[in-house]
């Protein structure tokens, strides 16, 4: 790659400007869908918590992502590549080295700020973020140099070939993807194993949900989600929220999991007996329900108090 600064970079600002904007535009565009398909492949790896593929709203993601992914990658465009592309140029002036690399660093340095913001406001982990915003602007800032250096590319072909792009690394990752999982180079997902000791002890939700597993079998819970019955499954009420006491046993499978859980049964009239599905891993284990429909249920988990 030897792109530098050169006579070409002085061409009209507006036009350099608009060129530079549309190309990462195209660009952040058209990487959304392999990144998306990527962390969709990672997914699977993971625990799905029963959920089923939602056919539905994958159709519904092929019929509207042509409009709303130049949407989005226009957004990308104005809040990362562009502003880094203006930084670069101040740089520059100043400094020596390629235009390219330093817009690089410049759009690193505004995804870690856009990464600090999104800490600060929806306390998102700011150092996987930071990588994540830092490495999704890598290809918009080098395509945003390139049109510099070779503007012959219209609105059109630089729209067309990032499409182009796109599809191609879509279908290669998800051969790939598909490929690798048969043969096992992407390992699926082993639940626990956990004791009934291990799992004795307070368990919590983030909506504030309490259970609380005592070593002889009792149980007493605060706002937890159990089951209801088919009418009010029927009439859009998937759980109902319970407070009182009742019993807890280990069950290494369930009518509807073959997966080991803690099977809660509810004294008085509250709710259904419910099957909390263990999940997680050894270290970070799970108490999980997925509630109504299995491809665009309510998950509710609960997560150990430390210590157990």
């Amino acid at each position: 790659m030897r792109w530098g600064n050169s006579p070409q970079e002085h061409r009209n600002d507006s036009s350099a400007r608009s060129s530079e904007l549309y190309a990462a535009a195209a660009v952040a565009a058209g990487q959304l869908p392999v990144v998306w398909l990527v962390g969709w492949i990672g997914e699977q790896s993971g625990d799905t918590y029963g959920r089923g593929f939602n056919s539905m709203g994958m159709a519904c993601v092929l019929v509207f992502a042509p409009l709303v992914l130049p949407v989005l990658g226009l957004i990308h465009a104005l809040v990362q590549s562009l502003p880094a592309g203006c930084l670069a140029g101040l740089v520059v002036a100043r400094a020596r080295g390629p235009r390219w690399a330093w817009q690089l660093a410049c759009s690193a340095l505004i995804g870690v700020g856009w990464a600090a913001l999104t800490t600060v406001l929806w306390d998102w982990p700011f150092i996987s973020t930071a990588l994540l915003f830092a490495a999704f602007g890598i290809l918009p800032a080098l395509a945003m140099a390139y049109v510099r250096r070779r503007p012959r590319w219209g609105f059109w072909g630089v729209w067309f070939r990032s499409g182009l792009a796109s599809v191609v690394l879509f279908v290669l990752v998800g051969v790939g993807g598909a490929l690798a999982g048969s043969a096992g180079l992407i390992k699926g997902y082993e639940p626990p194993v956990l004791s009934a000791g291990q799992l004795t002890g307070v368990w919590r939700g983030d909506d504030g949900a309490v259970l609380r597993l005592h070593p002889d079998g009792r149980a007493e819970f605060t706002e937890l989600p159990t089951e209801t019955d088919m009418d009010d499954w029927a009439a859009g009420q998937a759980f109902a929220l319970c407070d009182g006491t009742g019993t807890w046993s280990l069950k290494r499978e369930d009518g509807n999991w073959d997966r080991g859980g803690v099977a809660v049964r509810l004294d008085g009239g509250c709710g259904q007996d419910t099957y909390w599905v263990i999940g997680g891993t050894e270290q970070d284990p799970e108490l999980f329900v997925l509630f109504g429909d299995p491809d665009a249920g309510d998950l509710r988990i609960l997560k150990p108090q430390r210590p157990l």
